[in-house]
């Protein structure tokens, strides 16, 4: 699939409220999107090079050095330009005398011209004698759609003080609504499932929200251009081969952070058993229990150098406990688990018995997916700080897809062992009553106030951009309870089995049995926030909402 270049433009204007950003409402029958509150934009059309004959302030050289690209940087912030015009009505230009656009400008009479594909923003300068300042807007940010949409953009956000005296009107076709808000308004609107944003969406307004004025804002942007991260195709081997990793790939992360020169040395796929570095004083060892629910096998980590630490032992498998024995030459200080999940915490009983170390952990909670062998010597407290010779482990409670869980953050390095809080590939079963949709919402969140700057997971490669990563989530399970949400206002009164079936119509039929355990840890939600409530089995919409 082809990624397609792409632009924002990010309108902010001064209130006595503080910094306003505008957001444009996606039409319900988009492909890409649907519902979602955006910033003004879309693709970079070939003809946007004709613009560059209308620029003011940097030339393309200069701005595509700032955005890191070969050439064409111009491009991208004309078309943020144009894309504003058709989409939000807001002009971002001169006229002959310096002044900017009113509101009143002839040039607005061809807004629907330009929309249409008639006119050009080149065409439209030369009729009405304008230019485009682009010394006034700010490189702001880089996303690439991950694989999966059904298309994936290359997109380039630019922020710009909004024009005085232009009025925001939505075009009628791609959007169906527009707002200015403030920027934490509309995160903490994403956060109650009232307003739908997509995960660059959130990241911008999450930097906006740091500023309370358009020139404290514009200031920090043309000083801070987003530093590149790699998105070029990366060199790794797979069964002793060369292969090239797409950006996206599951190892692609690990292979830029292990070998950053891109000298093809790193691994491309997880074989249980072979110990990897994957920080310093941190290997990654996967135990040999692959499978649907744990990928390719469960991550044990052991930090140290001469006395060790042990995270996440596994499975009660005697090969794996024996490759864990040999790798830390027996020497182990201590154990710690993220939770008590049967493919995570049964070694512990034979590395106690073999060792004698401390175990680090919280009680198994009940159930039949629960390890009730396990014992803690230690019950780690929320931000506790444990000793290890690969550096400090802060200790971070984030329950949700099991009450006991604990996420452990090596502070000095930036990386979080994630346990099954966060995985590669696959999003984490919820399954009610221990698993709380609530609670692991709420603890994604809170993980964002920490300092990560790679996730190392129970199951799967390492993964950068932990921000994108932990947004992503956070979008996908809120997008969902927004279904779950508008099937029980169509269908209230309604079992679980009706609900499910609408709710995730977009998931095949033979899983509807696992979807409905979701959907009900959706609704367990909803009940808890006041929004619904159940009925003998009937689920019902909260008469207060």
């Amino acid at each position: 699939m082809d990624i397609r270049p792409a632009a924002t433009l990010v309108l902010v204007r001064d209130t006595a409220e503080g910094l306003e950003v505008l957001m444009l409402q996606r039409t319900w029958d988009a492909v890409f999107m649907p519902g979602y509150f955006v910033f003004p934009g879309g693709r970079v059309e070939d003809h946007e090079t004709h613009g560059r004959e209308h620029i003011l302030g940097p030339g393309d050289a200069e701005i595509s050095q700032t955005m890191s690209v070969d050439e064409g940087g111009a491009d991208y912030m004309l078309a943020a330009v144009r894309e504003c015009f058709e989409e939000a009505g807001i002009l971002v230009a001169v006229d002959g005398q310096g002044n900017p656009v009113s509101g009143d400008h002839p040039a607005h009479a061809d807004r629907q011209s330009v929309f249409n594909g008639d006119l050009s923003l080149a065409r439209l300068c030369e009729k009405h004698g304008l230019s485009i300042p682009l010394d006034r807007l700010a490189y702001l940010g880089h996303w690439i759609t991950p694989p999966g949409p059904p298309r994936r953009f290359d997109t380039r956000f630019f922020v710009t003080t909004a024009p005085e005296g232009q009025l925001a009107s939505h075009d009628g076709v791609e959007t169906i609504d527009q707002v200015w808000i403030r920027p934490e308004e509309a995160l903490e609107d994403h956060r109650s499932s009232q307003r739908l944003l997509g995960l660059p969406t959130i990241r911008t307004l999450r930097v906006l929200s740091d500023f309370s004025t358009t020139e404290a804002l514009m200031r920090y942007a043309h000083a801070n251009p987003p530093e590149p991260y790699p998105s070029e195709p990366w060199p790794a081997l797979k069964k002793g081969k060369p292969v090239t990793l797409e950006p996206g790939s599951p190892a692609y992360d690990e292979a830029t952070k292990l070998d950053p020169e891109g000298e093809g040395s790193t691994q491309a796929e997880i074989v249980p058993g072979d110990p990897v570095e994957v920080a310093a004083g941190v290997i990654r060892l996967t135990a040999p229990n692959p499978g649907m629910m744990t990928g390719p096998g469960t991550n044990t980590y052991i930090l140290g150098h001469e006395r060790f630490t042990v995270l996440d032992p596994g499975p009660a498998n005697e090969s794996h406990i024996g490759r864990i024995l040999e790798v830390t030459g027996g020497v182990i200080d201590q154990v710690l688990v993220t939770h008590t999940h049967k493919d995570h915490s049964p070694a512990v009983a034979a590395l106690k018995e073999r060792t004698g170390c401390r175990v680090f952990g919280w009680p198994a909670p009940e159930g039949a997916s629960q390890d009730q062998t396990f014992r803690a010597d230690d019950e780690p407290e929320h931000g506790e700080l444990i000793a290890t010779e690969a550096g400090i482990l802060k200790v971070l409670h984030t329950p949700g897809h099991a009450s006991n869980h604990l996420c452990y953050l090596l502070t000095d390095q930036e990386l979080l062992f994630s346990g099954d809080h966060i995985m590669q590939g696959s999003t984490v079963v919820i399954n009610p009553p221990d698993g709380d949709m609530k609670a692991y919402i709420e603890s994604l969140y809170e993980l964002l106030a920490e300092s990560i700057r790679y996730i190392a997971p129970a199951h799967g490669f390492v993964m950068g951009q932990p921000e994108a990563v932990i947004d992503f989530l956070i979008t996908h399970r809120l997008s969902r309870e927004h279904k779950v949400t508008r099937a029980l206002e169509a269908l209230s009164p309604v079992d679980l089995k009706a609900l499910t079936a609408k709710a995730y119509d977009d998931v095949p039929a033979a899983i509807h049995g696992l979807a409905a355990r979701s959907a009900l840890a959706h609704l367990l939600k909803l009940e808890a926030e006041n929004r619904a409530f159940r009925k003998h089995d009937l689920w019902h919409v909260s008469p207060d909402h």
